[in-house]
């Protein structure tokens, strides 16, 4: 008889502030996605603290009075670990961990953990721990707090110092080590993409756990990891593609998030030097998230840094079978109409319409609807990148609905 695994999940709290620069509501929202995060990660939330501010303490991030509350919160439930929404200096993470007496984490740690734990690749595990030392080189005197019991005199000069600065030359020494790494596995990828031809090349963009995945395999018949967790997909996946005879290069790519640390945006280069390439890109939205508009938002902003926002793009508005409006009672005179109680069709008129009835489709990758309607719309975006850049090639590729040929 097979014994039941038990899953021990570590108890966090989350913590998180309102300033002027980010109100209640999008708090609320962040720390949703923080929680998700948590889970993914392998924690169990027990409580949220949040506190009002014009701006994060230098120190503590929030205030005493609310410190001092997580930490008999933290003492009394026995929290193995407190969570910071933002990005927590290396001094605030140094009096935190003091003070509270716990594993203190802040959301670019906690990113660069389930990185850790997703990285299946040598590539990619050589990316995140990049990512991870260039996060720690500025945070290791705060791993020795252990020194700051010792006092000055005779034979007490200096010895936390020395090994402070012993431990920065091997972190910096590895991190130019990984770079070095990086650079030569980015030759390599290079000259992969330049030997795939002239073929066109087509990129899954959009906001983790949208369910880019799903669609690859869909579209791709491919066996691409699938898993309803932020960051399932961490290694670039490139797969050959045929829709009627008509033949493309499909990538999948790591989702995007809201706060993306600096460090995992630089060290995922190659990755997203996959989305530079392309000719075509797939943005994968999930319509049935409250906040999708935002998860555009932030998608187009990475893809404006990376400056692959001119690029052609299909919106591909996924999860409809998801989809639920919030009720509206029309009775209730107190209680204004939004965009929250739109149905589909009305999403559909609103700005979504001015993105071109070729350029936006409304799917589902798990159910397969309006499937056809998708592969059409992908069919003529790459047909005519196609016979752009071969003219002589245009009797091959008839449109969509002219071409009866068999699919392979």
């Amino acid at each position: 008889m097979l014994e039941k695994e038990e899953i021990n999940y570590e108890k966090a709290i989350l913590v998180g502030i309102i300033t002027q620069n980010q109100s209640e509501a999008k708090l609320y929202e962040y720390l949703d996605e923080l929680e998700f995060l948590t889970q993914t990660a392998g924690g169990e939330v027990v409580k949220r603290f949040t506190q009002k501010m014009d701006k994060p303490n230098p120190k503590t991030f929030v205030g005493t009075g609310k410190l001092e509350e997580i930490e008999i919160f933290v003492k009394e439930h026995k929290i193995d670990t407190v969570i910071f929404d933002d990005e927590l200096t290396p001094a605030q993470q140094k009096n935190l961990s003091r003070l509270l007496d716990s594993k203190v984490l802040d959301r670019t740690n906690l990113i660069l953990d389930i990185f850790a734990q997703r990285a299946q690749t040598s590539y990619a595990r050589t990316q995140v721990e990049l990512a991870q030392f260039q996060y720690l080189l500025p945070r290791l005197t705060g791993m020795w707090t252990h020194l700051e019991r010792q006092r000055g005199g005779i034979g007490m000069r200096g010895p936390g110092e020395t090994e402070i600065e012993t431990d920065r030359r091997i972190v910096r020494d590895r991190i130019a080590l990984l770079k070095d790494k990086i650079r030569t596995i980015d030759r390599q990828m290079a000259v992969q993409r330049s030997n795939r031809g002239a073929m066109v090349r087509v990129a899954l963009v959009g906001y983790t756990n949208v369910g880019k995945s799903t669609l690859m395999n869909a579209l791709g018949k491919s066996e691409v990891f699938v898993e309803n967790k932020l960051f399932a997909t961490l290694d670039t996946t490139v797969r050959k593609v045929v829709i009627k005879n008509l033949p493309f290069l499909l990538s999948d790519t790591v989702g995007f998030i809201r706060k993306l640390p600096t460090q995992l945006v630089e060290s995922f280069k190659s990755t997203l030097d996959e989305v530079r390439e392309a000719d075509l890109l797939l943005h994968v939205v999930d319509i049935s998230h409250p906040e999708f508009e935002d998860h555009i938002e932030s998608v187009d902003q990475i893809l404006k840094d990376i400056k692959s926002d001119d690029k052609p793009t299909i919106m591909i508005f996924n999860k409809i079978d998801a989809y639920k409006p919030a009720y509206f009672d029309e009775e209730d005179l107190m209680i204004e109409r939004t965009s929250k109680h739109y149905s589909i069709d009305e999403w559909k008129n609103t700005w979504m319409s001015k993105v071109g009835k070729d350029l936006s489709v409304f799917i589902s990758a798990t159910e397969k609807q309006n499937f056809d309607e998708l592969r059409q719309k992908v069919y003529e975006a790459v047909r005519q990148i196609h016979i752009t850049r071969f003219p002589y090639n245009n009797f091959l590729y008839p449109e969509y609905t002219e071409n009866d040929a068999t699919e392979e």
